[in-house]
């Protein structure tokens, strides 16, 4: 047993640096993306909203004033504040704003499910015999802001110029990154600590989760994300042709679903890190775990697919392994946690019976493994500081960025809590959807990112 135990975090260690490896290649050698031509293509925003009034409008207005040729469509999940008028305002004016308004019992159903209303009226707006695999639908946060130059990039030969591509992934950007007084009610320890979460954010976003995403395009597994996804139309009507919706009810990561959906439909999807849509980072480190219990928790619904994705011939190998090393990673944080609680148990059971002295010296013959095992272990979120100061912070020092990168490996560790909440929320069946608050609202009750 206790060979098992030390047996497990090796091959754990190692599948992690395999994939830290292979991403960080990808990062470093990805090739510019050629642009295209957006006039090949009819646009259509999606907006899912919930009491978003602090931001709606600005999103909106910015959208259109940056795309003047696309249409907005805002969904009202029956909001409790000034969304939905806000928007009816702005619809008055303008013929391309559209307002998709949800009530109770039908609404607040999640984010799929605001999706698919939206889904469900755009479907009757293009004109009978028009191509639909040319009208291309964006999912755009209540706080998103889209690179001007986006449609440019996501049109290109190598992303939705090309037919088999159904679904194109930016990259994601923190916007409030140097934002010095991102807690204004605070001190300043609180504002430092508060700004280092809010930069390991946009290093996780910009360069690491990036780097496996552009890996993912080599093995053909790349995955949707909540914000700043384009996908054909003609793909979503695919996937409720086979699915009833695009957007599976009741999913807590519809993104990524959405993405395993359409490739097992046939299509590919590719990332384009050559452009961005911006978001804010959480200051506060309760809103961030909750909102990553959600996405854990999505993350465990989604291994129900392994079946599927192993017998598609739509996955190559390489995409099935890539594609199971990502399902079962909240797994392989949970068997760590229960790893550490029964070597603690083991030591404990050693001390009981008067072996703490040869325990003891077991583990300082063993301090060189450890030493080495430890450097192993940080050393890959160090180096992706040095690559984040390089692309997305080039006034700062080395040093700076380096301890930025040790900052980004203490910050992987809420992944443990989290899944250890995932769980315990699936085992007692609560599976409710939440939105996560915005920096500008002010609102001390309701509930945040998952219903405890």
């Amino acid at each position: 047993m206790r060979l098992v135990l030390l047996i497990f975090p090796f091959v754990l260690l190692l599948c992690f640096l395999l994939y830290w490896a292979g991403a960080r290649h990808a990062y470093l050698r990805r090739p510019r993306v050629a642009p295209g031509d957006p006039r090949a293509f009819d646009w259509h925003f999606f907006v899912p909203c919930r009491d978003e009034e602090a931001v709606v409008g600005t999103t909106v207005t910015r959208l259109r004033g940056d795309f003047p040729d696309a249409h907005v469509w805002v969904v009202d999940d029956d909001s409790d504040d000034h969304t939905a008028e806000i928007v009816a305002h702005l619809a008055e004016d303008d013929v391309r704003v559209h307002l998709v308004r949800r009530e109770r019992p039908d609404a607040r159903l999640g984010k799929g499910a605001a999706l698919n209303a939206a889904y469900a009226q755009l479907n009757a707006f293009p004109p009978k015999g028009a191509d639909r695999s040319r009208i291309i639908v964006c999912v755009i946060d209540a706080d998103g802001q889209l690179a001007p130059h986006a449609l440019e990039r996501v049109s290109g030969p190598a992303a939705l110029g090309d037919p088999r591509i159904g679904g194109v992934q930016v990259n994601v950007r923190m916007r409030n990154v140097d934002d010095r007084r991102p807690l204004a009610d605070h001190g300043r320890l609180r504002n430092a600590l508060a700004r280092l979460l809010v930069r390991v954010q946009d290093m996780e976003f910009s360069v690491s989760n990036a780097g496996m995403q552009l890996l993912r395009t080599r093995t053909g597994s790349v995955g949707l994300g909540g914000n700043g996804q384009f996908t054909r139309l003609a793909a979503l009507d695919r996937i409720a042709q086979a699915e009833r919706c695009p957007w599976q009810r009741g999913a807590l990561l519809e993104d990524y679903e959405l993405g395993l959906h359409m490739i097992l439909g046939g299509y590919q999807i590719t990332h384009v890190a050559d452009t961005w849509v911006s978001q804010e980072g959480l200051p506060r480190t309760r809103r961030l775990l909750a909102q990553r219990t959600r996405w854990v928790q999505g993350n465990l619904q989604c291994v129900r697919y392994t079946p599927r994705v192993i017998a598609s011939r739509h996955y190559s190998a390489r995409g099935v392994l890539e594609t199971l090393y990502t399902f079962f990673q909240p797994v392989a944080h949970l068997i760590t946690l229960a790893l550490c609680v029964l070597l603690g148990v083991a030591l404990g059971v050693d001390v009981a019976n008067g072996e703490v002295g040869s325990t003891l010296n077991g583990v300082v013959t063993l301090w060189p493994l450890a030493v080495g095992l430890t450097v192993l272990s940080i050393a890959p979120f160090v180096l992706w500081g040095p690559v984040y100061r390089r692309d997305r912070a080039p006034g700062h020092s080395l040093a700076v960025s380096l301890v930025w990168g040790l900052a980004l490996w203490l910050y992987a560790y809420h992944l443990s809590p989290a899944s250890a909440r995932a769980l315990g929320r699936m085992l007692r069946g609560r599976g409710g959807w939440a939105k996560t608050r915005r920096n500008a609202e002010v609102v001390t009750a309701g509930p945040v990112a998952v219903e405890s």
